[in-house]
């Protein structure tokens, strides 16, 4: 594996929480260029909006119209009301509200969810405080179930105290939450690697090259799980990649050293 220690996100929460909005938005048929112009237009009607693009929504069944959710109804970016949470301007066939908030207290606990996630992203590098990080992370969830990073950043913890078992749980936890969660399946394969489990491993490598192609540490452990699966050629492949991503990174001598091995003249008797 190309590091010992699972990896957390390199970006933080808001960061990831908007690539994935985008994603999903990108599965579901919506042009990044239509994208963008939502955000535009969401920008100047609604200027006090925070982070407009993970507040983005496919709203109905056919899919086509872009939608935002504020102050408890969902609107176009135009500002047009769509859907009203209190149900009443709702009509009969309208689709039920997947988010309506149970009470007042429910912005808070997502609140305080967010607070005690980035709680634990700061606490979670060091082992000395693994298990204050545990503790933010766990409070976390007990707030929102269906926090997937949350999830994800506990059992990257829990492996890394040395913790295996609780840490795959996590992980699968995550996955179920949501089923292209890279970085789940990037830790979720290194551990698997772990427990000789190569070819569900690299099942879960495979995942997450789908949701993340740039993802160049990725590429690593892609070469050289195939390397010990005896498929050169694929590693081959996943070590060029990676040298494109990362031409300077930590493992472009490594990866150059064996593309030259396989450019060097084979002896013949």
């Amino acid at each position: 594996m190309a590091e010992k220690a699972l990896l957390q996100s390199d970006f933080d929460f808001r960061d990831l929480v908007c690539v994935r909005a985008m994603l999903t938005l990108v599965d579901q048929g919506i042009s990044v260029r239509r994208i963008g112009r939502a955000i535009a237009v969401l920008q100047e009607n609604l200027p006090d909006l925070d982070d407009p693009l993970a507040a983005l929504r496919l709203w109905g069944d056919e899919g086509g119209r872009i939608v935002v959710e504020h102050d408890g109804v969902l609107i176009e970016p135009e500002g047009q009301m769509v859907l009203d949470f209190s149900g009443e301007g709702a009509k009969e066939n309208d689709p039920a509200p997947i988010a309506k908030p149970a009470s007042k207290e429910a912005p808070q606990a997502h609140e305080e969810a967010m607070s005690l996630f980035e709680r634990g992203c700061q606490l979670d590098s060091e082992p000395t405080t693994y298990n204050d990080a545990m503790v933010a992370y766990r409070k976390c969830i007990e707030l929102d179930p269906t926090f997937a990073d949350a999830h994800c950043n506990l059992g990257a913890v829990l492996y890394n105290a040395g913790k295996p078992a609780p840490a795959r749980r996590c992980f699968e936890r995550c996955l179920e939450l949501d089923s292209r969660h890279v970085q789940a399946h990037f830790n979720l394969a290194n551990l698997l690697e772990e427990e000789g489990c190569d070819e569900m491993a690299m099942s879960h490598y495979r995942q997450a090259l789908r949701s993340d192609p740039f993802y160049a540490e990725l590429h690593v452990n892609m070469a050289l799980l195939y390397e010990r699966l005896k498929s050169s050629s694929s590693g081959r492949d996943h070590w060029r990649r990676y040298l494109q991503l990362d031409p300077a990174g930590a493992w472009s001598e490594v990866a150059r050293q064996r593309l030259d091995a396989d450019k060097s003249p084979k002896r013949t008797r």
